[in-house]
């Protein structure tokens, strides 16, 4: 089983949260809403996946003028890739809090959606699991 290590930023600007929603024919959890994030390649730095990460998924506009390192967790999903085919991996999740100084999102092919969700309607969006966990580990579920 392949291992891959994830880097998730739980973006906040002005009281609300950024959620997206996965597209519906890839990822690891296809259609639900979701927190951004992915893997870190082959020599990158933490910090500088995260950065990579967030430009590929939401766009250059968005301006982060906080990162923390908050927690840690693993688990194993089944990935699914655009041609249909999946595939089981080991994901060791490193989740950041991240602070936006703006909200001007361009999101890429691997999401349908994004919303900025304030903490009290965070439980009214399809949550995939990870996502639900996070919010949840965070008090804002």
């Amino acid at each position: 089983m392949r291992q891959r290590t994830i880097v998730c930023p739980l973006i906040q600007n002005d009281g609300a949260y950024l959620l997206c929603k996965m597209a519906n024919d890839r990822g690891v959890f296809p259609g639900q809403w979701a927190l951004s994030g992915g893997g870190v390649e082959p020599g990158e730095r933490i910090e500088e996946a995260l950065r990579r990460e967030i430009r590929e998924e939401l766009g250059d506009k968005l301006q982060l003028s906080q990162i923390t390192p908050w927690t840690f967790r693993d688990d194993v999903r089944l990935k699914t890739y655009p041609d249909g085919s999946t595939e089981q991996i080991y994901m060791i999740y490193l989740i950041f809090d991240c602070v936006s100084a703006n909200r001007e999102i361009e999101i890429n092919e691997e999401f349908q959606a994004y919303a900025w969700v304030a903490p009290a309607d965070l439980h009214r969006y399809d949550l995939n699991e990870a996502t639900r966990l996070t919010l949840k580990m965070k008090g804002l579920l």
